[in-house]
């Protein structure tokens, strides 16, 4: 699956600039406590959470992301695009819930 597929199957808004539709997704994550995500999420991951603060690309980068997915609306922080978009860090919105994202990216294969 690629980030331009997670974004067409969530209905997603990309906030971020950077070159993504053909970097390939891996597998899904969900999490909002930022230790976690970076004990367990794997790489390539598309990172679901509804944090839109700047330590969310600092998790992003250790771990290697394909994209982060802010959920329920949340408002993602200028600083953090900014600094997404330094990073080549994929930023995307979308008004659906953690559990609805998860379930719809499960439903067309992503692991």
């Amino acid at each position: 699956m690629t980030i331009n597929d997670v974004q067409k199957i969530l209905n997603a808004t990309v906030v971020t600039q950077s070159t993504y539709e053909n970097n390939s997704v891996q597998s899904g994550f969900v999490g909002d406590l930022l230790s976690v995500v970076m004990g367990k999420a794997k790489e390539q991951c598309a990172w679901i959470t509804i944090q839109g603060h700047i330590n969310i690309i600092a998790v992003g980068t250790l771990i290697n992301v394909a994209c982060i997915i802010v959920t329920e609306d949340f408002k993602v922080d200028e600083d953090a695009i900014s600094k997404a978009n330094e990073e080549g860090i994929v930023i995307m919105t979308t008004h659906l819930s953690s559990y609805e994202s998860a379930a719809l990216l499960s439903k067309n294969g992503l692991e």
